[in-house]
């Protein structure tokens, strides 16, 4: 009769384990969903981002029924010695022209310290620019600084993040 009980305690225990590996599967499984991102950084050399340079790249849109939000993503080091960046941010849709908008970005301020994330000395700002429909097509965009210093200092990179618009 002892050791019925030890076999069903054993096979308890393995149909136990047995569950455990099962639901670790399916969430991994369930996890391995396509995000729709894109992202796309480019690094300022030397960190002296001069004003002729911009960061440029394109992107590419399928998916015409959904709305996507579209970041600026800038990093800086703690040495940057402004609370804010003004940038030139141009999109050129499908057979159009590029679009060229001023930004002024907040980076921080004096009460609060910077925005965004950090670690250590650096810190990344991810600002929504804007949430729209976009036409399919390939698209391009640029991003040029419009500061008055030459060379702008302790900017690491610049880019663009387009994600999906979550309900």
């Amino acid at each position: 009769m002892y050791k019925e009980f030890l076999v069903m305690k054993r096979m308890t225990g393995y149909k136990f384990q047995f569950l455990l590996l099962l639901i670790a599967c399916c969430l991994f499984i369930g996890s391995c969903t396509q995000i729709e991102i894109f992202e796309k950084d480019t690094s300022i050399p030397d960190y002296k981002w001069q004003p002729g340079f911009a960061a440029r790249g394109d992107f590419v849109i399928a998916d015409t029924m959904s709305p996507y939000n579209i970041y600026l993503v800038l990093r800086h080091t703690d040495a940057y010695q402004y609370n804010n960046i003004w940038l030139n941010i141009g999109l050129k849709p499908p057979g159009d022209s590029m679009h060229n908008q001023k930004v002024n970005l907040i980076l921080g301020d004096d009460a609060n310290g910077w925005y965004g994330t950090g670690m250590n000395d650096i810190w990344e700002v991810r600002n929504l620019l804007k949430s729209q429909l976009l036409k399919s097509g390939k698209y391009s965009f640029s991003i040029s600084q419009i500061m008055r210093d030459n060379p702008l200092l302790h900017i690491m990179s610049v880019g663009l993040r387009i994600e999906k618009k979550k309900d």
